[in-house]
């Protein structure tokens, strides 16, 4: 009888890893990590021109993805900077002793909310398009976003959720363009605590350069929070991967989340 073994999600890459070695360093059919954890099999030969309004596909920003230590911010503003004393991160500025984090996403398997998943830990996902929609299936938390294209405009009194509301458009044939609101203030931007308002308005740019790369731009609006617009992801490069890739499952959960508390965050470890 075979037993299945659970361990936490960095034990899991490693896992990968270590049997991708087996297979001689090919990374197998189930359960890729993407290149933070190892070689993709990236699509060969040259790059062909980049179809036309068309992001489908599964794309990769490799380690630059993850931002541990946080995106650099506009200056805050007074009620911005008060919320942002009341976070005690992991990593960045308001970095503070384990005992002490109080991150919703690592401590309470909150969800990682938007746009925290462009800022933190934007590891592979796909992208899907539909009639009215463009749909963003994330590999971390195993989360989707839909983009509607059915010409809708934002809620102008939004209820806020945690992925907030967003519409697309094309700009030009390469470039789509994403604007979202009314997003749960609860969350927090990046692992280094930035803060956010209920306000924010976030727009991001995906550029298809050619058929087998992409660039991000995230820009931050958020008066309340921030005294001026600032720009959190600046053409961050996306590769794309086989479409027979099969990313691997990485969801953060209240019980993984207690147990860390209980064993890394006591006291004097």
């Amino acid at each position: 009888m075979s037993k299945r073994v659970i361990v936490p999600i960095v034990g899991v890459a490693a896992a990968v890893l270590w049997l991708s070695s087996l297979a001689g360093g090919q990374i197998l059919p189930w359960n890729n990590p993407g290149m933070a954890q190892g070689q993709n099999q990236l699509q060969g030969g040259p790059p062909a021109p980049a179809p036309r309004r068309d992001l489908s596909g599964i794309w990769d920003a490799g380690g630059a993805g993850i931002g541990a230590r946080g995106a650099t911010p506009a200056p805050l503003t007074p009620w911005g900077d008060a919320l942002g004393k009341t976070h005690k991160a992991g990593d960045g500025v308001r970095q503070s002793p384990i005992e002490d984090i109080n991150d919703p996403l690592s401590t309470m398997g909150d969800p990682e909310g938007f746009p925290r998943n462009l800022l933190f830990e934007l590891r592979p996902f796909q992208i899907v398009h539909t009639p009215s929609q463009v749909l963003m299936l994330y590999m971390f938390e195993k989360r989707w976003r839909v983009i509607w294209t059915d010409g809708r405009q934002l809620p102008k009194d939004p209820d806020p959720r945690w992925y907030g509301y967003s519409i697309g458009r094309w700009e030009d044939d390469n470039t789509f363009v994403v604007d979202s609101n009314g997003t749960d203030e609860r969350t927090w931007l990046d692992n280094a605590g930035n803060p956010h308002s209920s306000d924010m308005k976030v727009e991001e740019r995906y550029h298809r350069v050619n058929a087998n790369m992409m660039e991000l731009t995230v820009t931050i609006d958020d008066p309340k929070a921030y005294t001026k617009p600032w720009v959190a992801r600046n053409k961050l490069q996306l590769r794309l991967m086989p479409p027979t890739t099969d990313l691997m499952e990485m969801i953060p959960s209240a019980t993984e989340a207690a147990a860390y508390k209980k064993v890394f965050a006591a006291p004097g470890k």
